[in-house]
């Protein structure tokens, strides 16, 4: 549905409607509010980094036919998630709409696992970029400042000691304006675009030769430890994860309506467009990598790293030049990660998510009129949570195993929140007032089936990855244990012990800004006195 932006005064007159005051700088086009969502998904970052959870678990045929497969649900909870965005283009997306739809108590849960989520994708993508880095780093035996990335000693600590500075660098880049960040998702766009064909072409012309299309579209593999007869029930699901992980974080496009023009249509195009073209010139990497790669054993034995798939392909040389191209594409999506991160703290502590003190202290903005310590808050978190990732397993090999489970959370905890206001919608009917992008009557199908879908791979995501991590098997670790599960029963239990201790007699879902100066007083002016 196309028309013409809107003019400024009128998503501002609309943010009125809904409760809140023009705070946020309103300077992003639609193109960069689709840029965000797209940067986050980032094909750049995700096909690249769990290119071996679908290799381990189903092989080619869980790449080539279970990418495309699996980006139709995808695509239908975006379409969902368009349809309210359009109708409520708030900084508060996800746990707004719940709020408005369902009240107080579910926007509360959905809050917790929106943000949750989200500072588990920063964490992961974030880290991961680190990993991705170490790797370039080694690849060109860089020796500084005592710290020798070219030797395979300490690298857990290099690791994590390159995701600190990575998330300094994103943090910095974040307080300033938003003028800047805008242009930084416009600029990455265009650098995953540019970069996949650059890579997509290498990946035709270098190596000697390439796999068969029987192999790329035919060819199982199972490097889980379950046995054959698990596969196309058990195994093959769990490499749905590289798909179901890569493309997330769409939520982006609504937690930056506020600053967005014509945000009631632009934002809900930003979200479905977003998974679409990410999904199609995602579908085309993942073949270019999968034909690319001649030598199966040792590809199993790499379990389908992917810096080790793509060195080996094309050599060291063109190795590192797509390996470079990667990690700037994660560093660009880690920079819009804690920007949408940000901007959802802003509007759940806006809403006294975190009590009253500390909520108005977070949803300050400064002179940039940016949410500078909403963005310190998410940082903090992230790196917090990804502490873990510094232990070693018990036999001195360097994975962190730990740091698994913030990868595992970020899927379940945002799609959970994804869905929760998707079925309340549905629950609505025709009550439902949409704004001017709708899904018509379709609604009645495709919210039931996004919710369907979210409950199927929770469960499927819950499941032990390998028989090492099924408790009552003999050779039961916790190093191999899934956490998913655990830190989904611990979320939803903090959540309804702050619901039913505190967070009930306060938080309503909203807090309409006009009433909170009446309550509070305005804030401060901001100025030299007062920074």
């Amino acid at each position: 549905m196309e028309s013409s932006v809107s003019s400024p005064n009128r998503d501002e007159q609309r943010l009125a409607e809904l409760g809140y005051k023009q705070s946020l700088n309103r300077a992003w086009s639609g193109f960069s509010n689709f840029a965000i969502s797209f940067t986050i998904i980032s094909i750049l970052a995700g096909c690249f980094t769990t290119y071996g959870q679908a290799w381990n678990n189903g092989g080619p045929i869980a790449i080539s036919i279970g990418w495309p497969l699996i980006s139709i649900p995808i695509l239908i909870i975006g379409f969902c998630m368009a349809e309210l965005v359009s109708a409520y283009p708030t900084a508060g997306g996800i746990y707004w709409w719940s709020g408005r739809l369902g009240g107080p108590i579910w926007a509360w849960f959905t809050g917790w696992f929106n943000l949750i989520g989200l500072v588990a994708v920063l964490a992961s993508v974030d880290y991961a970029c680190a990993t991705f880095l170490n790797v370039v780093l080694g690849l060109y035996e860089v020796n500084l400042l005592g710290v020798n990335f070219g030797d395979e000693l300490h690298i857990l600590s290099e690791v994590f000691l390159l995701f600190v500075l990575i998330l300094m660098v994103h943090t910095i880049v974040n307080v300033r304006r938003t003028h800047m960040l805008s242009l930084v998702n416009s600029v990455s766009v265009w650098w995953h675009v540019i970069g996949v064909a650059a890579i997509v072409i290498v990946l035709i012309v270098i190596p000697d030769g390439h796999q068969s299309f029987s192999f790329v579209f035919g060819h199982r593999i199972n490097n889980s430890g379950f046995s054959d007869g698990m596969y196309w029930f058990y195994v093959l699901p769990l490499g749905f994860l590289l798909t179901q992980y890569t493309i997330t974080g769409f939520d982006a496009s609504a937690h930056i309506s506020e600053e967005t023009h014509g945000a009631a249509e632009s934002a809900a195009k930003g979200v479905w467009r977003s998974i679409f073209y990410s999904a199609l010139i995602g579908w085309i990497v993942l073949l270019a990598i999968t034909f690319a790669v001649n030598d199966v054993n040792g590809a199993n034995e790499a379990e389908g790293f992917a810096p080790s798939l793509l060195v080996e392909a094309l050599g060291t040389g063109w190795g590192k030049f797509v390996l470079i191209i990667s990690v700037v594409g994660q560093l660009f999506c880690g920079a819009a990660c804690l920007t949408s991160a940000s901007r959802m703290c802003y509007a759940f502590s806006r809403d006294e998510g975190f009590g009253k003190r500390v909520s108005r202290k977070i949803s300050t903005v400064n002179k940039e009129r940016v949410p500078i310590y909403a963005v310190l808050t998410m940082a903090f978190f992230a790196l917090l949570i990804t502490l873990p990732a510094l232990k070693e397993k018990s036999n001195g090999e360097a994975v962190p195993f730990a740091f698994f489970a913030v990868v595992s959370i970020a899927v379940i905890g945002l799609y959970i929140a994804y869905v929760i206001p998707i079925f309340l919608r549905w629950r609505k009917g025709d009550d439902f007032e949409p704004g001017p992008w709708t899904n018509g009557s379709k609604y009645k199908w495709m919210n039931i089936f996004a919710t369907f879908w979210v409950g199927l791979i929770t469960i499927i995501f819950c499941l032990p990855f390998t028989p090492a991590a099924v408790p009552w098997n003999d050779e039961f670790s916790w190093e191999s244990f899934n956490y998913a599960p655990l830190t989904v029963g611990v979320v939803i239990a903090l959540a309804a012990i702050g619901w039913f201790a505190s967070a009930r007699k306060h938080f309503t879902g909203q807090v309409r800004e006009t009433e909170l100066e009446e309550e509070l007083g305005p804030e401060p002016a901001v100025g030299p006195g007062n920074p």
